[in-house]
């Protein structure tokens, strides 16, 4: 690693239900969410030299559509799609452009439009590129549609067979995203519910007692992060704002993805747990050091997973964490104080930017009611089946 690299910048849009705001098309949620975070970083559009841009549903070039909100200034725009890790995925890429010394000041949008419902493919003449890792999870465990809660129930099934964890350690990190989510005011979802409720809501995947109040919702919804070069951050005197990223990784499907055949692994806990290793090599960390986390939890299960794959705790203790109250406020990481996918919800694009802005507030000490308390070092995981993972790794910058 080179050049030092920093958020300066962050925005997004309130996370919404699809078509509940009439008449919001994706222009004008890139507009909104690059503005705020162009406003935030104190620049012009005109001083941003690259822009990446993901979006998971979609026509081609959306992404220059989507920037042509905010000026025309005949920049490269690289348009990303790498399913649910989209938005982290534009991050990472305008992180390596500014290290590499190619860019001073590089822009990351994500937005999503969605379709209500579960998500569906809009293309069945060709090979799904999730088949494979769906034909070898229909031999470990009895398909169910929706495709999605299936694959993460598995898992989550696997995990109680192997280490006795429970519906209800599930069912309570269901209840801890929706109550820190009541704090949100971006938050699709800013309700909060006894396990109880949890655990009664409508069920989606029987055989791990998997309740609506425990899945990431459709929504519509963009983010946008701006990077800068150490140089750019020390010329515009903006240190006092500025947030490192020390850390950064992106890992694809492993070997070990299939041959362990594990439903676990299917769903990317050795993709999770090899980026997370490499992040923390990078930045001179380790879990006890960090003190907030924004991760994945598209379904409680994969919450509880990335716990273990991140190296929170051993292999199998997931469940105890929770029980103990080790991931909420009191514990020794917040984990998810946005309320995560299952609350704030998860417009596909623009999710792991949304992170990467409750992450950026953390560090500066603005979130409000959701402030971590000293909060120093925190951490972003974001994943994508077929497969991507992409793990960050933050610290207010030197001043």
């Amino acid at each position: 690693m080179s050049e030092k690299v920093y958020v300066i910048g962050v925005g997004m849009t309130k996370f919404e239900k699809p078509g509940r705001r009439e008449g919001w098309d994706y222009p004008e949620m890139a507009r909104e969410a690059g503005t705020k975070a162009l406003q935030d970083a104190g620049i012009a559009y005109e001083q941003v030299q690259e822009a990446y841009v993901g979006y998971v549903y979609g026509d081609s070039t959306s992404g220059q559509r989507a920037v042509y909100e905010l000026g025309l200034t005949g920049i490269p725009v690289v348009n990303v799609n790498n399913n649910c890790s989209t938005g982290s995925t534009a991050l990472y890429l305008a992180t390596r452009a500014v290290r590499a010394g190619l860019a001073d000041c590089a822009l990351a949008l994500g937005f999503e439009k969605m379709r209500p419902g579960s998500l569906a493919s809009d293309h069945e003449d060709r090979e799904q590129p999730l088949m494979r890792h769906i034909q070898a999870l229909a031999e470990l465990q009895d398909f169910a549609m929706p495709v999605a809660p299936w694959m993460f129930g598995a898992a989550g099934m696997e995990h109680m067979r192997r280490y006795g964890s429970t519906t209800e350690q599930f069912a309570k990190i269901g209840e801890k995203n929706h109550r820190h989510s009541a704090n949100n005011p971006y938050a699709q979802f800013q309700d909060s519910y006894t396990l109880q409720e949890i655990q009664d809501a409508k069920m989606v995947y029987e055989p791990l007692r998997l309740t609506r109040l425990q899945c990431s919702p459709t929504s519509d919804g963009s983010g946008a992060a701006v990077i800068a070069s150490e140089s750019f951050v020390d010329k515009h005197d903006l240190a006092g704002q500025a947030v490192e990223i020390v850390g950064q990784a992106m890992v694809t499907d492993l070997p070990s993805t299939f041959e362990t055949k594990s439903a676990i692994n299917l769903v990317g806990a050795d993709m999770s747990r090899t980026a997370a290793r490499a992040v923390y090599d990078q930045a001179g960390i380790s879990p006890d050091d960090i003190d907030v986390i924004e991760l994945h939890d598209c379904f409680s299960a994969n919450e509880l997973l990335t716990y273990e794959a991140l190296g929170l705790c051993d292999e199998g203790e997931g469940g105890k964490l929770i029980d103990a109250g080790e991931t909420t406020y009191g514990g020794r990481w917040v984990v998810n104080p946005s309320g995560g996918l299952i609350s704030k919800g998860h417009p596909l694009g623009a999710t792991g930017l949304a992170q990467c802005g409750e992450l950026t507030w953390q560090l500066r000490g603005t979130a409000g009611k959701r402030q971590v308390e000293g909060a120093k070092v925190a951490l972003q995981h974001n994943i994508g089946l077929g497969g991507a993972v992409v793990v960050t790794a933050y610290r207010p910058a030197e001043r």
